[in-house]
């Protein structure tokens, strides 16, 4: 396949660079990043402990180094929105993390609502649908987006339980990396199933070694294995028997065919990279940044 010409913007998460966020942003930066995505949960970013002050500061400090936020993460862990228990409080907090996106100049807010199930009928499949509802709908009255992650299942299981929402507002950050280590979905032919609902993106790349249960990555509500931890997911992706985070274009991500498909859709948001592991993420993410640029030269 000929190389595609790319004119997406360039991201990174502000948190690979594991500096702290103002360094990192001034990494990003650095690095040759156009904008950054920022986890938006606990520390500086929670909306809790953001004083509409210090939310612009921080809006004016990303502008002064002239960067753009493309999306913040709103991953709350756990089992996603499959504990009906649980789900007033995160939906809760999500809704904050929404405005705050909406406050600091980005309409998108990326997540994991943990694995949606084949059996629509089920218990879990029935109360992550309930929240999504709610959450979607809040989304698209504010004209923003609610992205869910790629990877826990394949992507004709996910576009089935987007379709059933009513709305767009909950929609997709598509990960290609997620998708080929656990699942060995086709991040190409992914890309064509899930078209209408992506809304970001982010390069990140791997090689799947053997068979695992996307539950013992991601977790499921009742299921004996882990919780969706992100400290457990990248000790799984560095060293683990059955998949590998790898730098990008060095793992089984097809660039020219995923691209290619991007643009073939119409996308023409970010590519945010994402590095969960190794020993020198930003040298990692340096790298990933010229792979990219390097598509767009003819």
């Amino acid at each position: 396949m000929a190389r595609p010409i790319m004119t997406n913007n360039i991201g990174v998460i502000v948190d690979s660079f594991q500096v702290g966020v103002k360094e990192g942003l001034r990494k990003a930066k650095e690095a040759g990043a156009d904008g950054v995505q920022i986890y938006a949960v606990q520390g500086e970013f929670d909306p809790s402990h953001l004083s509409a002050s210090a939310r612009r500061e921080w809006k004016e400090f990303i502008a002064s180094l002239g960067l753009e936020i493309s999306a913040l993460v709103g991953d709350l862990g756990g089992h996603g929105f499959q504990d009906p228990a649980l789900n007033p409080s995160k939906i809760d907090k999500s809704k904050r993390i929404m405005e705050l996106a909406k406050e600091l100049g980005t309409d998108i807010v990326t997540t994991h609502i943990g694995i949606v199930p084949q059996d629509p009928g089920s218990r879990i499949y029935e109360t992550m649908h309930a929240a999504c509802v709610e959450l979607s709908q809040f989304a698209h009255g504010m004209d923003a987006y609610f992205a869910i992650e790629t990877g826990p299942e394949p992507a004709v299981q996910l576009r089935s339980f987007l379709d059933g929402l009513g709305s767009k507002g909950v929609s997709v950050n598509f990960d290609p990396a997620n998708m080929v280590m656990v699942t060995g979905d086709d991040p190409v032919q992914g890309v064509h199933m899930l078209k209408e609902y992506i809304v970001h993106t982010h390069a990140k790349d791997g090689i799947k070694l053997g068979e695992i249960d996307p539950r013992e990555v991601y977790g499921e509500y009742g299921y004996e294995g882990a919780a969706l931890d992100h400290e457990n997911i990248a000790k799984l992706a560095e060293s683990g028997p059955t998949f590998r985070e790898v730098p990008l274009g060095e793992g089984s991500v097809d660039w020219n065919g995923y691209l290619q498909a991007l643009k073939d859709i119409g996308y023409n948001g970010y590519l945010t990279i994402e590095r969960e592991v190794g020993r020198n993420p930003e040298a990692d993410i340096r790298q990933a940044v010229q792979f990219l640029k390097g598509y767009r030269k003819s």
